[in-house]
């Protein structure tokens, strides 16, 4: 089983943008900000595909917005690149990505 959202290493983010970097946007976040109508996409988004590009509009506040679509979705938000915002939320059922893991 995956692991939670909270538990993501910074190794296992920088794993989750390599596998997002050739994806194409699939959320669009328009000027009016998030509503619940992006969060309901993004929701059976991530339910779909659990690793998710998002488009956001313009440079100021994008930091902001990225995070409340994480914390509206309960997604983990791997990094931002340029004006794409990329978050993954597991299945907890039956994860179609496996994390790499370190050994203590």
């Amino acid at each position: 089983m995956a692991p939670s959202t909270k538990d993501l290493a910074g190794f296992q983010r920088r794993h989750l943008r390599k596998l997002a970097h050739s994806r194409k946007p699939i959320v669009f976040v328009g000027d009016a900000g998030v509503s619940d109508a992006v969060v309901a996409a993004l929701d059976a988004a991530l339910a779909d595909h659990e690793l998710v590009k998002v488009k956001l509009p313009g440079a100021e506040g994008k930091k902001a917005l990225a995070a409340e679509l994480a914390k509206r979705s309960s997604a983990n938000l791997c990094g931002l690149v340029g004006h794409m915002a990329i978050l993954f939320r597991p299945d907890p059922d039956e994860s179609q990505i496996d994390l790499p893991t370190r050994e203590n």
